[in-house]
């Protein structure tokens, strides 16, 4: 199977990379991959809380999560274990590959943040990002993942957000 196949199958691992390295591998429900964009569903999977200070992710938290073969970011929706919406975590990412059960996308360091009013739109880890030293070793990579948090910002503020999501 070809890793930008639309066959279906109910569960998925979804194993984010940074770095070369494997940073978490989770299970996860796949809703739908149209051969272009993968929607998953997953419980929060770090250990215990995750403070952020304008946002926490916890215990009992749902992702619904949206990859794309075809775009530099991922979006994830965040519900607490009751079915509030926090927001949107947003990772710049390469295009997502999939492989049967698995999900690979490769974290890039930029992100964004989308309160659920839409009233918080805040660009994070860009000085991770200056760091990672990608500009240098991958200077059209650096760019496509400006390019894609400029245009996740865009979204964020101006409309066309929810788009992403239908």
């Amino acid at each position: 199977m070809s890793a930008n196949s639309a066959e279906p199958a109910t569960g998925v691992d979804v194993v984010l990379v940074k770095g070369g390295r494997t940073k978490i591998c989770y299970p996860a429900e796949l809703l739908a991959d149209d051969g272009t964009r993968i929607a998953v569903r997953a419980a929060w999977a770090g250990d215990g809380v995750r403070d952020f200070g304008f946002v926490r992710f916890e215990p009992g938290d749902v992702f619904t999560e949206y990859y794309w073969r075809d775009r530099w970011y991922s979006v994830k929706e965040v519900r607490a274990a009751g079915g509030a919406l926090k927001g949107w975590y947003c990772d710049v990412t390469r295009p997502a590959t999939r492989a049967g059960g698995t999900v690979v996308v490769e974290d890039l360091d930029l992100d964004l943040w989308r309160s659920a009013d839409g009233g918080d739109v805040r660009r994070l880890d860009e000085d991770e990002f200056a760091a990672s030293g990608l500009a240098r070793t991958d200077p059209e990579a650096a760019h496509a993942a400006v390019s894609a948090l400029d245009e996740l910002e865009t979204l964020a503020r101006g409309g066309g957000f929810d788009a992403l999501l239908t």
